[in-house]
């Protein structure tokens, strides 16, 4: 600004030069300052949180990331279980005495009963391709040659359960797939088939939830659609995604079909050979990052007209506040403790209660985010702990590969069960009848009769769950193998109480008709039995043989299954676990 000299009315020659202008720094209105103002303030701000918001912007893409993969990962394991599951009720139904006698009518109302409800139907082929019965239809009832042979001829050359591609049944008018696997000591050689409805495939992708614009489509090995999400794709046709030959990865891959992009996950099965895919269009990911940039823009461009044209009526005020708001942005983004000032504009003292809300939840979610990392490293070393353990012990009792693959996965699947049950009672507990019941029901004769429990429902923590749970696993297997379920009359009784009120007893009987003491061999089971829960639990392990069956006793003290989850029930017997 100009300064003028000192007025003095008695001066002429001084009142004559204060109308003569002088030379100096040149006067600009305050708009011009506070134009400027804006802009310095406005555009670099602007600029900043553009780079914050496509930061952010990558940051959700990687979350999004990470939760599609795992939601194809979870839609493949839950295939898998349903496949395991067909696997082992084929198995059930080939040992059925009416069958191995030959009494095919007899078999069939049997096997027609056993599987009503479930969607699966039962074939007896002959290695001619000829169908000897199915339940999908009544016996004696004229029947054609398997369709789909290509699975028939491979089971024909494997002891193992072959699972096909889809294919449309001429029996069931609908398109099928098949579980099949050769009749053992059958000669001429006979194949045992669990078909089921494609369509019953449907839930395991339906059930799971996925990000906006994302769909999911189980395909078999030609890339044709088993399953699908919900107008993604139609059973029996070709998936337009092709498959990609490194499936199974944990990133998604850019993939341009048709001339239009899209974002593509695949994993892999091992066990059915089968593939899940889940997609999305390219411009489902990317615009709300392109449409938050131009609202920022727009909205820059607002703030400066208005700033602008408010400039003479706010004055050094509407500075100051800015600057201040400034201050507080950049206190946010280097995660200090922001407090709201009460500016005397309302909308700024808004903006800035505004940034100190989001300060404060943004140190919150930081808070959080870092416990529950501690949380899940805590647990993943847990869990690796275990099946390092587990993998240590199966191969010193393993004979060859072969025998050391089937009963790691056992163990790992024998695990994964006890997880299953984490996922879904872990905030309230683990009850030990639900973790008996998961563990026992893979191996339990037909007749309920023969698996007897009885004991309050306690609940178990996690890691009590997962050590009892690898305990009930092991006994489990070796009553299928040398004990209880081995042998017709055979009768298990698990038995529990806490007696004392300060350690829970629970004892695992097994009577076997024509029993007998089994070698003093200390395998993989006895490893869990007498070290595992003896050192994890702090427990009293004793093992007892008796004329017509083992005897296994624990003794556990209830703080290390955590007695305050104790959900108080009756003491009466429950057949069936």
């Amino acid at each position: 600004m100009s300064q003028s000299a000192p007025q003095n009315e008695s001066n002429p020659a001084e009142s004559e030069a204060r109308k003569t202008p002088r030379s100096g720094p040149l006067s600009i209105p305050i708009i011009f300052y506070l134009a400027f103002l804006v802009a310095v303030v406005v555009l670099p701000a602007t600029a900043f949180t553009a780079v914050l918001l496509a930061r952010h912007n990558v940051a959700q893409e990687e979350t999004v990331q990470t939760f599609t993969v795992a939601t194809a990962r979870s839609v493949l394991q839950s295939v898998e279980r349903e496949i395991a599951g067909m696997i082992t009720t084929q198995r059930v139904l080939m040992s059925i005495e009416a069958l191995n006698a030959g009494n095919l009518a007899e078999f069939h109302e049997h096997a027609q009963t056993a599987l009503a409800g479930t969607g699966s139907y039962f074939i007896i082929a002959d290695d001619q391709f000829n169908q000897l019965l199915n339940t999908r239809v009544e016996y004696g009832v004229p029947l054609t040659q398997v369709t789909e042979r290509q699975s028939v001829r491979r089971a024909l050359e494997t002891p193992d359960a072959v699972v096909s591609d889809i294919f449309f049944g001429q029996t069931a008018q609908e398109y099928v797939f098949n579980v099949v696997r050769q009749r053992p000591g059958i000669i001429p050689p006979q194949l045992a088939i669990l078909t089921q409805n494609a369509s019953s495939l449907s839930n395991a992708l339906l059930t799971r939830e996925l990000p906006q614009g994302w769909h999911v489509a189980l395909v078999d090995s030609n890339n044709t659609v088993l399953a699908a999400s919900e107008d993604a794709a139609r059973i029996g046709e070709p998936l337009f995604i092709p498959l990609r030959e490194d499936a199974g990865g944990t990133r998604w891959i850019d993939t341009t079909i048709s001339g239009e992009d899209y974002k593509t996950i695949t994993q892999y099965s091992i066990l059915t050979g089968w593939y899940v895919v889940a997609w999305a269009p390219s411009s489902m990911v990317t615009e709300p990052l392109r449409t938050t940039l131009l609202w920022l823009l727009a909205g820059a461009l607002v703030i400066v007209v208005l700033a602008g044209f408010a400039a003479s009526l706010i004055g050094r005020q509407i500075a100051s506040s800015v600057r201040g708001l400034a201050r507080q942005a950049r206190a946010m983004g280097a995660g200090q403790e922001i407090v709201a000032i009460p500016y005397p504009v309302q909308e700024l003292a808004t903006v800035s209660e505004a940034l100190a809300d989001a300060g404060a939840k943004r140190r919150q979610a930081e808070t959080e985010s870092r416990f529950l990392m501690r949380e899940v490293a805590h647990r993943s070393k847990n869990q690796l702990t275990v099946i390092s353990a587990m993998a240590k012990q199966t191969a010193r009792g393993a004979a060859d590969v072969e025998k050391f693959v089937e009963n790691f996965q056992n163990r790992l699947y024998g695990l994964a069960r006890s997880t299953d049950l984490l996922l879904t009672h872990g905030t309230q507990g683990i009850g030990l009848r639900d973790l008996f019941r998961t563990q026992i029901d893979p191996f339990r004769p037909e007749d309920p009769s023969r698996v007897v429990k009885t004991g309050v429902n306690v609940y178990l923590n996690v890691q009590a769950a997962q050590v009892l749970g690898m305990a009930a696993h092991e006994l489990a297997t070796n009553a299928s193998k040398y004990g209880a379920f081995s042998r017709d009359g055979g009768k298990l009784t698990v038995n529990w109480n806490r007696a004392g009120g300060d350690r829970l007893h629970l004892v695992w009987r097994e009577t076997v008709p024509g029993f007998t003491p089994p070698a003093d061999h200390k395998g993989f089971g006895t490893v869990v039995l007498q070290t595992m829960v003896a050192g994890a639990l702090k427990a009293d392990v004793e093992r007892t043989v008796h004329e017509d069956g083992i005897e296994w006793t624990f003794s556990i003290p209830l703080e290390q299954i955590d007695p305050d989850r104790d959900t108080p029930d009756t003491d009466e017997p429950e057949a069936g676990l």
